[in-house]
């Protein structure tokens, strides 16, 4: 899970640490039902999706209720990406503008869609990509977990295959790290060399949001 919180600096951090415990219990507390699903042929009919974004929206009731009750967490929220890796598979709830990449051989694609305000400028055909690395309205996103007591969650599902690699990030990294540098990353190396070369690429760059970067790889060996 990546949880990139906003809200100031206590909202924030309260906001993303609530999302991580609520997802991680809803995981331990379904895991059993989880894996059955996980197991369900074809796997556009597994219920683990559903499943995910009912943790999401669970998370997002829990943020929404908290900051109700304290003036200071009040208007706190959260990006979410959470990749869950079961049978082969691969199960991704989001909201938000962190990511998740699958770089699988020599090639990279971003899984997720970001819920901001200059992709969807984008969509619409009123900037470019390149304009919008610049824009001053980068940071502003459409969608999040814990601004409202309920939030839409995007949801896929994939066969995964051996050595496929997946990197999940916050914005701080894919505003000045671009998706060929990650992809480089991710084959030069071991996960953790990948990690720690993209955060030092992103702070010599400027480095001025919070990065964080989770790199998986799939194997054999680990069943």
């Amino acid at each position: 899970v990546v949880a990139d919180g906003m809200g100031g600096h206590v909202g924030g951090k309260r906001a993303s640490s609530l999302a991580v415990k609520t997802l991680s219990e809803y995981v331990d507390r379904y895991a059993d039902k989880l894996r059955e699903g996980a197991t369900v042929t074809p796997i556009e009919s597994s219920p683990v999706p559903r499943m995910l974004a009912g943790a999401v929206r669970e998370a997002c009731a829990v943020i929404f209720d908290a900051a109700q009750k304290s003036r200071e967490l009040q208007g706190m929220g959260t990006t979410v990406t959470v990749l869950l890796l079961l049978n082969d598979r691969a199960f991704i709830g989001h909201v938000g503008d962190s990511r998740c990449y699958l770089q699988r051989g020599p090639r990279i694609v971003q899984l997720t869609d970001d819920h901001s305000l200059v992709n969807e400028q984008i969509k619409a055909g009123l900037i470019t990509r390149e304009q919008a690395a610049v824009s001053g309205l980068k940071n502003i996103i459409t969608r999040s977990v814990g601004f409202e007591r309920d939030v839409a969650v995007d949801t896929f599902a994939l066969p995964v295959q051996n050595e496929d690699r997946f990197l999940v990030c916050s914005d701080g990294l894919c505003n000045l790290v671009d998706d060929m540098e990650m992809g480089e990353a991710l084959l030069a190396g071991g996960l953790d060399a990948a990690s720690d070369s993209l955060v030092n690429l992103a702070n010599n760059r400027g480095g001025d949001d919070n990065i964080t970067v989770l790199c998986l790889r799939v194997s054999e060996d680990a069943g």
